[in-house]
């Protein structure tokens, strides 16, 4: 054999070696056979090794380890601990660095049983099938960590390995994953508050909550008003505003933008019109306000009721520009027949906002406003409104937002009231009906993961989970989910406009006029029944057979009166003895009136003013107004 190389020339003529065969044996036997396998995931994702603090004095002998420990000396010491139970050593070198900043620092070892001295070799070597356990200061380590250690090297002795070491290396991953993320979010927990759920965001909702109808005739700015009412409170954002600003220039449309905030149809921002109510909200300090942005062409009335049904405050909108005024309140003008249908709604509280008064025309002419106010008061009056504590007047320019958060007295120094949202925040509270039965006529219904339901809740609180019936179907339902003013919340109470998704029911088992009930309270349901009217305008004179539109809520059926029953005299509230043969304009009867198209969801108007009230129309114009007073049938 080359004495340079240790590879034999041929490894036929090699032999066999007693002494290297002794040497080899010797070394094989001086090996750690029983060392912990290799386990993926465990040594290689292990953290880094920290030594504990072992004090002076220590166990030089063979006694039990003590369990705290005096400060180590300031060289490095090799200290080995021996678990006579379990037969595990474990071997590490102190450093004096970690313990020079405070001498008197102690450390609490896990519980490994009896400890006796061995060789220290300056690495962890263990003798038996068991992880090997790392010790740390508690000044370093975290509670977690050492819980976790104690708790692996008590459950050494019975554990046995995984079948699969594929599927420990992905628990372990995951348990490192999760506890890094804690570690992470406990670390960040005082900068990042926490979010609240929806439900506390709306339940921690201030103040009473308050539905605003916004009326008036066509053009007269009442989506503009309502746009800018959002974008002064926050609710509509700056860059929003920007957005509809650039597409409404390129549509050569420019003062439209701010009405596009509640005019969300492509057909309505085209023709500049509203056709169906549009509903937003804005909040102040003390009040929660839901708008909604009725139409003002005449063709489109019956939508307009619809929305002035759920309102408790108007506000009248009235254009001050020259000749629109006189437009709109003229015989034919939706002004006026804004005004009493909301009157006939139950709407006690009017608000006019004098709008435009910044046009050329006017110029924030104070005899402009005068001469409009003196024009409406009387009509009003008729209406049913009491000028001295329903109704109330405020100029203002929607466009420029003057006087609708706050009163600018440079441009109108002679007025001295309050803005329109300053008036709104000092409404009174309206009364609600918390204690009384569920109550809440259905204005539109529509399939979005199931079937759900628009509407106004008149009585009663509706909560998540419950049972209602839907009336005149008789149909068991239950609450899904709420929605108020698109927040999901758990309840809801009178006065709010809600979204409801239901359970047990289909779109086409629904229609707008349909009420939802209490169980073992439902509301009535007649084909036939007794009703005060007044007759507003008609040319001609009404007799029985005469058929019209029935605006009751939310439901709009026709209906042909069956019988006239008697004149009621407006001044004394006298019944006649007689039945009359006819009734003409102005007059008040008493009149039977029956449901051509089916059967409707209605109230005596003293048991439940919301569902006795009811509009009468024929031929694109209201002809009256009444109240139901006995169900027949």
């Amino acid at each position: 054999m080359n004495p340079n190389n240790c590879t034999p020339d041929s490894w036929d003529d090699q032999g066999t070696d007693d002494a290297s065969v002794n040497d080899l044996t010797k070394a094989a036997g001086s090996l750690n056979v029983k060392a912990v396998p290799f386990v993926p995931g465990q040594n290689v994702f292990a953290r880094e090794f920290v030594p504990f603090t072992v004090g002076e004095g220590g166990n030089k002998g063979g006694g039990e380890a003590s369990a705290i420990h005096p400060p180590v000396p300031a060289a490095a010491t090799p200290v080995s601990l021996v678990d006579t139970n379990s037969r595990t050593s474990v071997n590490c070198t102190v450093s004096a660095e970690n313990t020079s900043s405070n001498n008197d620092s102690t450390a609490t070892l896990p519980d490994l049983g009896e400890m006796t001295p061995a060789p220290c070799s300056g690495v962890v070597t263990v003798t038996e099938q068991s992880e090997p356990v790392v010790c740390l200061p508690a000044s370093v380590c975290p509670a977690v960590l050492v819980n976790d250690v104690a708790s692996k090297h008590e459950n050494t002795e019975n554990s046995t390995p995984p079948d699969d070491w594929s599927d420990k290396v992905s628990e372990n991953s995951s348990t490192l994953d999760e506890r890094d993320q804690d570690t992470d979010s406990s670390s960040l927990s005082a900068a990042r508050p926490k979010k609240q759920s929806r439900p506390a965001q709306v339940a921690a909702r201030r103040g009473d909550h308050l539905n605003i109808v916004f009326i008036g005739h066509v053009d007269a700015g009442k989506s503009t008003i309502g746009g800018h009412i959002m974008y002064l409170t926050g609710m509509v954002d700056k860059r929003t505003l920007e957005k509809y600003e650039r597409e409404a220039k390129e549509k050569n449309r420019e003062s439209w933008y701010l009405s596009w905030a509640l005019d969300t149809n492509l057909e309505e921002r085209d023709k500049g019109k509203t056709v169906e109510v549009g509903r937003a909200y804005f909040e102040t300090d003390t009040k929660h306000f839901t708008i909604l942005d009725a139409p003002g062409h005449k063709s489109f009335v019956p939508n307009m009721i619809g929305g002035a049904s759920q309102a408790d405050v108007a506000v009248l909108v009235i254009s001050a520009r020259k000749g629109e005024f006189e437009t709109g309140f003229e015989r034919g003008g939706q002004t006026r027949e804004h005004a009493m249908l909301v009157k006939t709604a139950g709407v006690r509280h009017l608000i006019i906002v004098v709008n435009k008064m910044d046009d050329p025309t006017v110029e924030w002419d104070e005899a402009r406003f005068n001469e409009i106010r003196d024009k409406l008061t009387p009509y009003l009056r008729k209406c049913g409104f009491n000028p001295k504590t329903d109704i109330y007047f405020i100029p203002v320019s929607g466009l420029t937002g003057i006087n609708l958060k706050d009163v600018t007295r440079e441009m109108c120094p002679w007025y001295d009231g309050p803005s329109l949202i300053q008036y709104l925040d000092a409404l009174p509270s309206v009364s609600r009906m918390n204690e009384g039965p569920v109550r809440m006529p259905i204005v539109d219904r529509y399939k979005d993961m199931g079937t759900i339901v628009l509407g106004k809740v008149e009585s009663g609180v509706i909560s998540k989970g419950q049972m209602l019936t839907i009336m005149p179907n008789k149909m068991a339902v239950e609450v899904m989910q709420l929605f108020s003013d698109e927040d999901e919340t758990e309840q809801v109470s009178p006065g709010e406009n809600v979204k409801i998704k239901l359970k047990n029911v289909e779109e086409e088992d629904i229609s707008p006029g349909f009420v939802l009930c209490s169980p073992d309270n439902l509301c009535h349901i007649a084909k036939t029944f007794d009703a005060k009217v007044v007759v507003l305008e008609h040319k001609s004179i009404i007799c029985a057979g005469y058929t019209a539109v029935l605006h009751l809520h939310t439901s709009a059926e026709e209906v042909v009166i069956k019988a006239l029953l008697c004149l009621v005299d407006k001044k004394t509230n006298e019944k006649s003895t007689t039945r009359p043969r006819f009734i003409k304009q102005d007059q008040t009867a008493i009149v039977r009136l029956e449901v051509l198209g089916g059967i409707i969801c209605l109230e005596p108007f003293k048991d439940f003013p919301q569902m006795g009230r009811f509009t009468l129309r024929d031929e694109g114009k209201t002809i009256a107004i009444g109240t139901v007073v006995k169900v027949v049938a």
